[in-house]
């Protein structure tokens, strides 16, 4: 497998760091959804939160936006690094309508579990896309995915569906930060298996919903496992493995 090298001067992480900071200091900010009058929120398909669940997941959200700014600094310097292009850059941070939606699903369908448990478990309220072309994805999501481990980022989901006959494919890797400990979500595509996630979204969408009844559940999935079967996939991609943390921090590679 060959790597692919590059002959910019080599700059330390620090310093892109300190450069790309300055930029996410005045990033993404949505708004806040609006609630109902008593400080709850509804969302689609008789969803809902009371006001004290509500305030949490709000409080949540604000952790993870002051989070990000460092999170996208190491997502942003991989994908430098490794020439890949970072895909819906501006909506790295799940709406707050989104993000209710699935706090609610999650305590609708399992009760016995609170809203904390909730939040503790929730992995994408920050969320990233890299996507190379098919003779690169392999060396690509190895070797960022390598230095996202070294800076300190540590591994917490490994989901690789290259393999699959049926079904969704691509990686989908999650990460918790060092220092405030977010959970963050990084997805490793190629064009052609991101255009198949945003072709099916909305049919995913509406069957993750609890009042899709089983039937129209099964009909969505055969949907999108048709969109997925056209997708080819990268030598080699269906053996990729999560990192190994090193044991010293690696160097940032040159850049372009």
């Amino acid at each position: 497998m060959t790597t692919n090298k590059v002959t910019a001067p080599t700059l330390t992480h620090a310093l892109l760091t300190a450069a790309l900071a300055a930029v996410f200091t005045t990033g993404v900010q949505p708004a806040i959804a609006a609630g109902p009058g008593d400080g709850g929120w509804k969302g689609e398909g008789g969803l809902t939160l009371d006001a004290a669940d509500n305030t949490k997941v709000d409080a949540y959200l604000d952790r993870a936006r002051e989070a990000e700014r460092t999170i996208s600094t190491d997502v942003h310097t991989a994908a430098l690094a490794t020439g890949a292009e970072l895909i819906g850059f501006d909506h790295r941070l799940k709406s707050p309508d989104s993000l209710k939606r699935k706090v609610a699903t999650s305590l609708k369908e399992q009760p016995q579990q609170d809203v904390d448990d909730v939040l503790a478990r929730l992995s994408d309220a920050v969320r990233y896309t890299l996507q190379w072309p098919d003779g690169t994805y392999t060396q690509g999501v190895t070797t960022a995915s390598t230095l996202l481990s070294a800076w300190g980022n540590n591994s917490t989901k490994w989901s690789n569906t290259w393999g699959r006959t049926a079904g969704y494919k691509g990686l989908n890797t999650g990460w918790r930060a060092p220092g405030s400990g977010q959970l963050f979500e990084v997805q490793f595509h190629t064009p052609a298996s991101k255009h198949a996630q945003e072709v099916t979204h909305l049919l995913y969408e509406e069957q993750r919903l609890p009042s899709t009844s089983p039937d129209r559940k099964k009909e969505l999935q055969a949907q999108q496992d048709a969109v997925f079967a056209a997708v080819p996939a990268p030598s080699g991609a269906d053996r990729l493995t999560a990192p190994v943390s090193p044991a010293a921090p690696l160097p940032i590679p040159a850049v372009r």
